[in-house]
This record gives structure tokens, C-alpha cells and sequence, in this order.
């Protein structure tokens, strides 16, 4: 990425230079420009992910941690870097406290099954909040039926503004909880939650502490070591980098006494017909043929986000979500969810008399993409009384003229049903 000249205000802003990366994004959708606007769903792909997808496959295809040849030595080389790489971005102690998987979805599995299924027993307590995305609320559900643990859930406040009721906090950190699992970012209402006050208080009790950064990771710096949790899930599709891979951070001691969460190649250190003795950490919990392709572009993205700024990121996040709340409430006839203040990169909402997937179905006739249903917050849905919502997600290459279109849609979408 060039540097930019801050001083020349004729230049265009660094948001604006960092799209000409973004192969996808220059061009039309039903014969309008592109508006991409899913980005809490799956990011864009930067021109570096997707040559580093290229070069593996036009130079390294190999197998990984089985071979001696030169092919394989370098895909086994590539992939343990991003281990390393990832280690470094997420600030963990060691780089075996970094585990591969599918993405956030597995890695929370992984930790249910392989930890919850070891150490929950009846009557113990699952802590998680009701702004979980289902990928956070049904691995522990499964295990609590396995071990006869019980779910509860910390609350969110009244109304529209989806934060969490801190306030109660000490109601719901009980000794009798056992592992409190939380999202960093509100994939729906745009809440950022206090994860390293939160993990504190668990500490203080002896709760284990998971924390869903699937929508923060690639929005602002994570350090896992500031949180204080222990663990930590990643997915990479929302960070610029390729579906299908993921990471989990796990404290060194947890993932030490947690069982393998499947069985298969490379997890084992030897095997013979009546039982099998386990690889180190962390490949004890890798089984199989990896996603190599996606580990090692994985790698790339990470130092594509560092190159343009995390912390720059985070706050052109804040700004542009300020700026389209400012702007939606302008609309009339318009119900915005979440908090009025310090929002991640999202603003989900509903138009009077409009169901959210109308409003999806206009706009992307527009060459808008947005989202609308209820992304995987089916209780949190519930609980505000609604049965979905529209969902508008920025990334860095989002813009403010692209907000202001978005507005100009929504308006003629009013007018068209007639509630302008």
C-alpha cells in the first residue's frame, strides 16, 4: 500500500487508496457501483491474500509435517510461520498457545467439547450473555446435556441500546460457574463489551473465560495477555483473509490437560490397535490435512491489517458508525438498535412496516449488499421483540459517501412503500 501524503488535502484519504486493493470491490452490481456493506459477515480480500493463495498453489502444494522434500519443507515452513504470525497479533505468551482451526464456530466447539466435556459436571454453571451468536450458545448447550452442567445467561439492559447490564454483574459471577464465554463485538447490535474487566472479575473466582473476538480481531489490536482470558477464537474470513480457517488462543496449561478434540493424522505421537499416545500441543488438537492454503494466506492478512493500522482501523470504525447512526436518524419511521455511543464498525435496523429482507432485496438492486434476518441471534432477537432486523457492517474500505448513499436507498425504499 503507498503512503499517503496527510498534509495534501487534494490526496485522496488513506480509506480511499486502500480499496484499489480490493479486486472485487471495482465493480457493478445490477449496473450500479458496488456498496459493500455484509463486511460482519465475510470481509473482502486484499490483492496480497489472494497471490499468497496463488503462490502456494503455483509453487509450495505439499503436504504439511509429513514429508522431507523441498515442497513440502516449504509449506511446512510457511504454515508454522503463520503460528508465529499469529502469536505476535494476538499477543499470546507462546506460539503453542495458538491453535488452527475452521474459525471461530470450531474453536468454541473445541473448548466445549474438549474442556467442558473434561471438567463440567452436574451442577455446575455455563456463564454466557444474551447477545451470543448461536455459534457461542449451542456448543454449550450440547455439553450440558452431556454433563449435566446448566446454562445462564448476563443480561442485557431494556430497550433498544443492547448493552450488557453490568450493573448485575455480581448476580451472575457466582462461584458456582465454571466458564464464562462472551462476544468481544455484537455481531448485531455493535456493542463492544468490556472483555478485560469481565475476564478479571472471573479470575478473581477461578472462572475460565472464552472470548468470541470473530468481529474484533480484525478491527482494532487484540492482546490476549491485556484481556486476561483463556481463550480466545478467531476467524479469519472476517479479517481479509480466506474462509475456512480460523484460530484459537488457548492458555498453555488449559490446552495441556484438555483431551484431543478428534482423532486422525498428525495428532498423535504413536499409535497401535488398542491406543494411541497424543502429539504436543498444539498440534495435538490439528488432525488431519490442515487448510494449508488458508493458514498461509491467513499470514498475509495479518500483515495487511498491520500495514494499514489496527488502531486505525478501530477508529475509523468508531467514526463511520457515528456517522451513519447521525445519518439514519435522520430517516423517520426508522428503529436503530444499539448502543448510541462507541458502536463497532455496524448499525442494524428496521424500517416501519418494512420487513428487513425487502429492504435487503431494494437495496441490492441498488448495489447495495447488506444483510437482514437475525445473524445468528435468534434468543437476542427474541429478547428485543423482533424477528429480524437490517444489518449494515463497515470495513476500512467503506466510505462516508457510500453511508450517504445507503440513506438516499433507505429513503426511496420509504417512499416506495409509502412510510417516507
Amino acid at each position: 500500500m503507498a503512503g499517503v501524503n496527510h498534509t495534501d488535502t487534494k490526496q485522496p484519504s488513506i480509506w480511499e487508496r486502500v480499496r484499489a486493493d480490493f479486486p472485487i470491490l471495482d465493480q457493478k452490481v445490477n449496473g450500479y457501483p458496488l456498496i459493500y456493506l455484509d463486511n460482519a459477515a465475510t470481509s473482502q480480500k486484499p490483492k496480497a491474500v489472494i497471490d499468497a493463495i496463488n503462490h502456494y498453489y503455483t509453487r509450495d502444494n505439499a503436504n504439511v509435517h509429513r514429508g522431507i522434500h523441498e515442497l513440502s519443507n516449504r509449506a511446512s515452513v510457511a504454515y508454522e510461520n503463520t503460528r508465529t504470525r499469529a502469536a505476535k497479533f494476538l499477543n499470546a505468551r507462546s506460539v503453542d498457545e495458538i491453535v488452527f482451526t475452521r474459525g471461530t464456530t470450531e474453536a468454541i466447539n473445541l473448548v466445549a467439547h474438549s474442556w467442558g466435556g473434561k471438567f463440567l459436571k452436574p451442577g455446575d454453571k455455563i456463564l454466557l450473555t444474551e447477545m451470543e451468536h448461536h455459534s457461542n450458545i449451542v456448543p454449550w448447550q450440547l455439553i450440558a446435556e452431556r454433563t449435566g452442567a446448566k446454562l445462564v445467561y448476563l443480561p442485557i439492559t431494556g430497550g433498544d441500546c443492547g448493552v450488557l447490564d453490568l450493573q448485575r454483574v455480581d448476580e451472575w459471577f457466582t462461584r458456582e460457574v465454571k466458564i464464562f464465554g462472551c462476544t468481544h463485538i455484537s455481531n448485531t447490535l455493535g456493542t463492544v463489551n468490556p472483555a478485560a474487566e469481565l475476564c478479571a472479575k472471573a479470575r478473581k473466582l477461578g472462572i475460565v473465560t472464552l472470548i468470541d473476538a470473530a468481529q474484533s480481531a480484525g478491527h482494532r489490536p487484540i492482546d490476549v495477555q491485556e484481556i486476561g482470558c483463556d481463550f480466545l477464537c478467531v476467524s479469519s474470513h472476517k479479517m481479509c483473509g480466506p474462509t475456512g480457517i480460523g484460530m484459537l488462543y488457548g492458555r498453555l496449561e488449559l490446552l495441556d490437560q484438555m483431551s484431543p478434540y478428534q482423532g486422525g493424522g498428525d495428532m498423535i505421537s504413536s499409535v497401535d490397535y488398542f491406543q494411541s499416545a497424543w502429539n504436543k500441543v498444539p498440534h495435538k488438537f490439528e488432525a488431519g490435512t490442515p487448510h494449508i492454503e488458508g493458514v498461509i494466506a491467513l499470514h498475509a492478512a495479518m500483515d495487511y491489517l498491520d500495514q494499514v493500522g489496527r488502531d486505525k482501523i478501530a477508529a475509523h470504525d468508531l467514526e463511520l458508525s457515528a456517522y451513519a447512526q447521525e445519518k439514519l436518524q435522520e430517516l423517520k419511521h426508522i428503529r436503530i438498535f444499539g448502543p448510541e455511543r462507541g458502536r463497532a464498525g455496524l448499525v442494524s435496523f428496521l424500517l416501519e412496516d418494512v420487513h428487513a429482507h425487502d429492504v435487503v432485496t431494494a437495496a441490492d438492486r441498488r448495489g447495495i449488499a447488506m444483510r437482514g434476518g437475525h445473524h445468528c441471534n435468534q434468543p437476542l432477537m427474541k429478547k428485543l421483540g423482533v424477528e429480524s432486523t437490517t444489518r449494515a457492517s463497515f470495513y476500512f474500505y467503506n466510505t462516508h459517501a457510500e453511508v450517504d448513499r445507503l440513506v438516499e436507498v433507505l429513503r426511496e425504499i420509504q417512499q416506495f412503500f409509502g412510510n417516507a
